[in-house]
């Protein structure tokens, strides 16, 4: 069985090809962070502007651009009593729809206005025709894993939260989102495949906030996982990225980060990765990570001069690329 490494602090300098043409068979996906789009970032769609206009580029060069949604976005409900709560008005869907096909809404704070918010919020997504998973009216719904095809490879995605509080979880009856029970997502994962999904990719919110590295529980789960059959675990909730690793040569990225989200005072939590990820039907074959720093009002711009963690299924390690200007299709690693 192959070993695990995290990201290393030295490798081999290499640069990848020139991609003139993408190939018939290969889907390319993009996960982005911790998108909330209350306050700042909602003040700032009011007044037309796009929040997400200086990563339109490699959003929307992608097959599907994928965001973990944290916050309600809805008209109604009533706050819950939580320290922060987040509910943004409908208008930002016009443009989150401009560049995201899908969001996850498995996080602590889809249901931070109430079994209504939620139902609003998913009700608002579909009308926006943004596709979502990690939550649902009950919890088959929220379980189900959203499934999406591209050039003859089917990748299903599937959401959890494991971060409080609890009672956020989707009841038998009642709406929430798809808690972290390891048993359910092994489960979901053997119904993903069965479905006829070539490629099954978890999203899950857990960690420690403000943690640079993961801690045991999500470096466990992680591998079950992948023993499970997940081709590649993307994480987010900790507010600063926290590494990427290979696991039987497939990719662990433990936190992606904040995305378009205020209110945070220092370089680890205004720093996030776009993840791209080049997947066949047989997995993940390349993937990079794009460097955004968010500004005080919490918007994100590329960091083109930093590197950060790569891969290519030809490799068991991590690798780290800088990626040089938006749009660019060659990467230099080190």
């Amino acid at each position: 069985m192959r070993g695990t490494r995290l990201v290393p602090a030295l490798v081999l300098l290499w640069t990848a090809p020139r991609v003139l043409a993408q190939p018939a068979d290969e889907f390319t996906l993009v996960f982005a962070g911790d998108i909330m789009l209350d306050e700042l970032p909602g003040e700032a769609a009011a007044r037309g502007e796009d929040p997400f206009a200086a990563l339109a580029s490699l959003l929307d060069g992608a097959d599907l651009a994928v965001g973990t949604l944290e916050c309600a976005v809805a008209e109604g409900g009533k706050a819950v009593e939580k320290e922060f709560t987040f509910r943004a008005h409908p208008r930002v869907l016009d443009v989150v729809a401009r560049h995201f096909g899908a969001v996850s809404l498995a996080n602590n704070h889809s249901s931070d206005f109430g079994a209504a918010g939620l139902l609003q919020t998913m009700e608002r997504l579909r009308a926006a025709r943004i596709q979502f998973f990690g939550a649902g009216k009950n919890l088959i719904e929220a379980h189900r894993p959203l499934i999406v095809e591209r050039k003859g490879v089917r990748v299903a995605l599937l959401g959890y939260n494991e971060f409080q509080p609890r009672w956020f979880e989707a009841g038998p009856s009642t709406p929430g989102v798809a808690w972290s029970e390891d048993e359910q997502i092994l489960r979901d994962i053997r119904t993903a495949r069965t479905a006829g999904a070539h490629v099954v990719v978890p999203v899950i919110h857990w960690g420690w906030e403000h943690e640079t590295l993961p801690c045991s529980r999500q470096r466990k789960l992680a591998r079950v996982l992948i023993d499970a059959g997940a081709d590649a675990v993307v994480g987010g909730h900790p507010h600063v990225t926290q590494g990427a690793e290979i696991y039987r040569g497939k990719l662990i990225l433990y936190s992606l980060g904040n995305f378009v989200f205020n209110g945070f005072e220092g370089e680890e939590a205004n720093t996030g990765w776009l993840l791209h990820l080049t997947l066949g039907r047989r997995g993940v074959r390349r993937w990079h990570t794009i460097v955004v720093r968010l500004d005080e009002r919490g918007l994100p711009r590329v960091d083109a001069a930093a590197a950060s963690p790569c891969g290519d299924a030809r490799f068991d390690q991590v690798r780290t690329c800088q990626v040089g200007q938006p749009g660019q299709s060659s990467l230099t690693g080190r």
